[in-house]
């Protein structure tokens, strides 16, 4: 090791290296595929209703789940005070970009789409239990508050993220986005107190993030995924759902950083082969905690062999539907678990993109047998066409956007906790009014 200290970059290697403009092309085509998908939707929406509502909500479950766990995984790396990331997790911050989006449309599903979709619309519960549960103004006003606070928590979060560093640089960025510059550089004061009351505050914001983020998923699962089916039950389904989702946050940000670093050709001295090492480990880890409660679920279901669980299993794995479930797990699990082994597979940037591209399809697929077996039963084939493809253009094409905007409105790297010298003061705790360190408990 070294005896000399690392050498800090200044504010304007920083912004030089990470400012290059996204091409209009790029932008273009994410408003084309959300206008073809949006068409597609509408026209589905009249023609074949079940087929397009579903599609929209099992995409609603990928996509959502996807953009909150990535936003609760950058509160994470303030709980820990992780250093590690701080020339990459802008990045990530960028999925909060979706949850606004994520929101109107789970109004729209619980609105518009819920006589396709949800089966307590129109069925009967199987004990009165359930109908309590699934009364219909009890669920939508808990899902809508519950969600709701999700997305304030995660924009409230970056918004102090993105005010520690555009308080401190000279103005740039997209226009539509200059009144928020403007209103986070108002009443900016001196940078060491405003680092420190910015960690202050969004260490306190983290810990609910997470607690939010477990229990709200917990719920949401069970009444927007496992609900699908009234007479399935299980207490491990919210844990399986929501480390789902932190799967596929954390492959998409391998796939993104992967994406910066051709794209960004400067940043090579801060996009370093760390980071892909770093996060080709944690996508391997959470495969398999992924995996052990995929099997943890099963196996229960299968020794406890009640009728009311293991028809939820068996649907799945008869046709038409087996190959569909078989080729998602090995998607999620054996390829991801067994490819990214070794280092050389994480840094190798080939291979990393390979492994995290099969785990986001095979979520994708995950999603989409969580919701159409339950709305489609045992039919002739599997209900996939026009219209699930369409719609899953109009998330993509949304998602895309509004990452897009984000990333060309606001710093693209955490320049302050990356160039102050007042940076790793935050990993002792002070009192943001006096700045006198706090007491160890504290």
């Amino acid at each position: 090791m070294s005896l000399h200290p690392p050498r800090v970059p200044t504010r304007e290697e920083v912004l030089l290296a990470s400012s290059k403009p996204l091409p209009g092309a790029l932008k273009t085509i994410f408003v084309i595929l959300a206008v073809i998908g949006a068409l597609v939707f509408v026209a589905g929406a009249i023609l074949a209703p079940e087929r397009a509502w579903s599609s929209f909500h099992a995409n609603w479950l990928f996509f959502a789940a996807l953009s909150t766990a990535g936003v609760v995984f950058v509160a994470v790396q303030r709980i820990t005070t992780a250093r590690w990331s701080r020339q990459v997790i802008r990045f990530m911050e960028g999925y909060v970009a979706f949850l606004p989006i994520a929101f109107v449309f789970l109004l729209l599903t619980l609105f518009v789409g819920r006589g396709y979709v949800f089966p307590w619309t129109h069925e009967a519960y199987p004990v009165p239990e359930k109908a309590q549960y699934f009364n219909r103004t009890f669920l939508t006003v808990r899902d809508i508050v519950v969600f709701g606070l999700m997305v304030v928590l995660g924009l409230w979060y970056v918004y102090r993220s993105l005010r520690l560093d555009v308080g401190r640089i000279p103005e740039w960025g997209a226009r539509w986005a200059r009144g928020w510059r403007e209103r986070m550089r108002a009443g900016f004061g001196e940078e060491r107190r405003e680092l420190h009351s910015t960690h202050s505050l969004q260490g306190r914001l983290a810990v609910w993030m997470v607690l939010l983020f477990a229990f709200g998923w917990s719920m949401l699962s069970w009444d927007l995924s496992m609900g699908l089916s009234l007479h399935f039950q299980s207490t491990l389904y919210g844990w399986w759902f929501f480390m789902g989702g932190w799967l596929c946050a954390l492959s998409l940000f391998a796939l993104l950083i992967l994406a910066w670093n051709r794209y960004l050709r400067t940043a090579d001295g801060f996009i370093e082969e760390r980071h892909f090492h770093d996060i080709g480990k944690l996508c391997f880890a959470f495969t398999a905690f992924w995996a052990y409660l995929t099997f943890g679920q099963y196996l229960v279901i299968w020794y406890g062999n009640l009728g009311e669980e293991t028809f939820f299993m068996r649907l799945r794995l008869i046709q038409p539907w087996k190959a569909v479930t078989v080729t998602a797990v090995v998607m999620v699990f054996l390829l991801p678990f067994f490819g990214l082994l070794s280092r050389a597979a994480k840094v190798f940037k080939p291979t990393l993109f390979l492994f995290t591209v099969s785990s986001l399809v095979g979520m994708w697929l995950i999603r989409y047998v969580e919701v159409y077996p339950s709305e489609f039963g045992v039919p002739g084939g599997i209900p996939f066409g026009v219209w699930e493809i369409g719609t899953t253009l109009l998330y993509v094409g949304l998602w895309g956007w509004a990452y897009c905007a984000f990333m060309d409105a606001f710093p693209r790297m955490r320049v302050t906790l990356m160039t102050s010298p007042f940076r790793d003061e935050v990993q002792v705790p002070v009192d943001p009014e006096t700045m006198e360190p706090l007491p160890a408990h504290e």
